[in-house]
């Protein structure tokens, strides 16, 4: 069974003026559509066209040596992407519930949580993503990782991730990374990422 590339969950401008619609347009149905294409090359004729992706990269030390850097990029970019538009097309706010609670007792609040989030991506050099994980022992922590490199290799979950590649805010917002990841937060879907935690 191939892996797809799954649907936007609404319209590509939904998430206008933070993210604009050429921009999604491009990013899922170019960059995110040869992801899964190069995926599923790597893992052609072999049982890990079977698994599912997240199991993949929780094992990726199983992953033979010829094709495990392949799947790092294209699966990390599959898994990471899925995720990411998932987590988008809300309306911002706060989150709640437990994962409010949390938060609130890891970072003081949302703001505490913007910021460290926001540096991570400032701070992440070349192509990668700023993350919210909830590491094996069930704490929350914010990482970066590099180009599609996955949270799931390293046995942490993702709560939200920020796609940090310039192709995910170039047409809008230039070299000012800053102002995209500022505005990311204005679309976030806290139902959805409650789900991840």
């Amino acid at each position: 069974m191939a892996f797809e590339l799954p649907p936007l969950p609404y319209a590509p401008d939904a998430n206008e003026p933070s993210i604009d619609k050429q921009t999604m347009e491009i990013h899922h149905g170019k960059h995110h559509a040869t992801y899964v294409a190069k995926l599923n090359d790597a893992v052609k004729g072999t049982p890990f066209e079977k698994k599912k992706i997240e199991e993949i990269l929780r094992g990726i030390n199983d992953v033979p040596q010829n094709v495990r850097q392949a799947v790092i990029n294209n699966g990390g970019g599959h898994a990471n992407h899925t995720l990411f538009w998932k987590i988008l097309g809300g309306k911002g706010g706060q989150p709640g519930g437990k994962l409010g609670d949390a938060i609130k007792s890891t970072f003081g609040g949302l703001d505490g949580l913007k910021e460290k989030v926001n540096n991570a991506g400032v701070g992440r050099f070349g192509s990668g993503w700023a993350w919210l994980v909830k590491t094996p022992d069930g704490k929350l922590d914010v990482t970066s990782t590099a180009n599609q490199d996955s949270p799931l290799m390293q046995n942490q979950v993702p709560i939200l991730g920020i796609d940090v590649w310039e192709h995910a805010y170039y047409l809008k917002y230039q070299n000012r990374r800053p102002d995209y990841l500022k505005a990311v937060w204005d679309v976030f879907n806290w139902k959805e990422i409650e789900k991840n935690f």
